[in-house]
Parts: C-alpha cells; structure tokens; sequence
C-alpha cells in the first residue's frame, strides 16, 4: 500500500519538508500564488486559500 500524497487542513504532517497548495486536479500550474511552507513530522496542515485545494510535498 502506498503513502498518502495529498493532506487536507489539520491533517498531521508526516514527514518534514516542504508543502505547497495544489489545485482541485492535484496541480500546481492551475494556482496563482500557492502558498509553500517548511513544516515538521507532527505538525498540523494549516488551512488552505481555498477550500477545494490540498496540501502535497514540493520537489
């Protein structure tokens, strides 16, 4: 079974790194401004822009 790559507002964070918003289409190309954070294993997902966005780990 594979690991999630798509975490929603106050999901816990599962690895540290990098995060950013991605679109209703997991893509980042379709929005203006996402925002990116540094955040640690443990930590909760702050909320998004936009409600129908998700968090997933930049490269």
């Amino acid at each position: 079974m594979g690991q999630r790559n798509q975490f929603g507002p106050g999901d816990k964070v599962p690895n540290n790194g990098v995060y950013i918003e991605i679109g209703e289409r997991a893509e980042v190309t379709g929005v203006s401004n996402p925002k990116k954070m540094k955040l640690h294993k443990g930590d909760r997902f702050p909320d998004t822009t936009n409600e129908d966005r998700k968090w997933t780990r930049y490269k």
